[in-house]
């Protein structure tokens, strides 16, 4: 089909995910066609660096023909098994125990959804069902952070804090509820790590003293922010907040979606701390976006607490693909590729440069702060790197940066309110980083020289500071 009736039946038949309906009607759509290792191709020839691992998932990078053999090989042998009426598959069972071996000690048990969403979602009715069998059906009270993102199912948008994601939707829920982040760059504590987490830790108490311990079943967290800016909390904090939820006896649920895979580092990041979860939700490199899958890891303390609360009944939680074989298959070669393959230590060994690229722009006249860890990282853009006023939303700073970087041959996240995310593939070459950082560079110098916003700049800073 040729490319601009493409772009036509898009703007009559196919819903795009959060976006402004009416502004990518207006725009049209850009067709990708093809992608190998850390680039895309559009259906216009251009070739684009992935900054961003398609949507913080593709971590072992595009065309790894062993994971295109190994769902071959499934689709022909078993291309569907079903999980209801005790059926099962091997490469679901091989999945489930590799992802036990390798988690946090205290998760036990495996549900496999199709995503993040699905994955929080089924989090929520395994936490309800839980606090019901066992006796405390008052327990209904979540609590998480601003700025954080838990997906956008009916019930868990209204954990995430983000406003698009609960206006017209009618959340978050009277049972949902928010603490400040862990902010460093935004919060009067700066940089004093000890600040930082006593506040968190602190809040978290306050709230639930409010609630009533016995109302409150558990408090969800990212180890580090992803859709609401990057938000990297100090080195403690994570284990603090979990020590917190133990002391309160509410349940400790990580959201490593985004973390997990080798994002930060380790395979998840609550491994960088020794945290153990009662939960723990994950997706995207799970399977590396090759298909769709997610799953919520489960304590046997949960575990036991649900299958002996009515040991005749069914547990009715459900899905057709839960556990499919073919995502499993996939799931279990992208294992082999993390460990085996070398990509989490490339990673690792990426991340010195990665930082360092990220840090060296601090001296251009639009960055305000830098964030990193692993291979997660931001930049937030700010008209006064002073005071960090940020620019007016009139300006459309982030649009202006994602045209700017597309004409340049980049792509990565351009936040509403002026951050910058990044996401790049575990696959990145020290010449592919050396790449990145020139390409947006050359992004962050065009759009300065745009006279709207060289005029909204309140820093005066000579061109000359400007550093690659």
């Amino acid at each position: 089909m040729p490319i601009q009736t493409l772009i036509e039946s898009d703007r009559k038949h196919l819903i795009h995910p959060v976006i402004n309906y009416r502004a990518h009607e207006a725009r049209g759509v850009t067709v990708l066609e093809s992608a190998h290792g850390a680039f895309l191709r559009d259906a216009n020839g251009n070739e684009l660096l992935d900054a961003f691992s398609g949507l913080w998932c593709v971590n072992v990078g595009y065309g790894q023909d062993s994971i295109v053999k190994v769902a071959t090989e499934q689709m022909t042998r078993l291309p569907y098994a079903t999980g209801y009426f005790h059926f099962g598959s091997a490469p679901a069972i091989e999945l489930a125990e590799k992802l036990v071996d390798l988690a946090p000690a205290s998760l036990q048990h495996v549900y496999f959804t199709l995503g993040g969403s699905d994955a929080v979602d089924s989090a929520l009715r395994f936490i309800t069902h839980y606090y019901n069998a066992t006796g405390r059906p008052a327990k209904k009270h979540m609590i998480a952070l601003q700025r954080g993102y838990h997906g956008s199912s009916s019930v868990g948008a209204g954990l995430t804090a983000l406003p698009a994601f609960h206006r017209n939707f009618n959340l978050p829920l009277p049972t949902q509820h928010h603490l400040p982040s862990p902010y460093a760059y935004r919060s009067a504590h700066g940089n004093d790590a000890q600040a930082l987490i006593a506040a968190s830790v602190g809040a978290l108490e306050a709230k639930v003293a409010e609630l009533g311990a016995e109302n409150v079943a558990a408090f969800f967290c990212e180890p580090i922010q992803g859709s609401g800016g990057v938000i990297v909390p100090p080195f403690g904090w994570l284990k603090a907040m979990r020590e917190a939820c133990r002391k309160l006896d509410i349940l400790f649920v990580a959201d490593e979606v985004i973390t997990g895979f080798g994002r930060t580092g380790p395979l998840f990041a609550c491994a960088a701390e020794g945290v153990e979860p009662d939960l723990m939700t994950v997706a995207k490199g799970l399977t590396s976006g090759y298909a769709p899958m997610g799953a919520v890891l489960m304590s046997d303390a949960v575990y036991q607490g649900i299958a002996d609360g009515d040991a005749t009944a069914i547990v009715g939680h459900g899905h057709t693909y839960s556990a499919h074989p073919v995502s499993a298959a996939i799931g279990l070669e992208v294992m082999r590729l993390y460990h085996e393959g070398g990509l989490l230590a490339n990673g690792v060994a990426q991340g010195p440069r990665f930082a360092a690229g990220l840090d060296a722009l601090l001296a251009h006249p639009l960055v305000g702060d830098s964030r990193h860890r692993g291979l997660l990282g931001a930049l937030e853009l700010v008209a006064d790197k002073d005071s960090k006023e940020g620019f007016d939303p009139a300006l459309k700073l982030s649009e202006r940066i994602a045209a700017s970087a597309y004409q340049n041959r980049l792509v990565f996240r351009a936040f509403g309110d002026n951050i910058l995310g990044f996401a790049p593939a575990l696959c990145y070459t020290a010449d592919e980083f050396d790449l990145l950082f020139a390409r947006l560079k050359k992004t962050l110098d065009d759009v300065l020289d745009q006279p709207e916003v060289r005029a909204a700049l309140r820093t005066k800073e000579p061109r000359a500071a400007v550093t690659a």
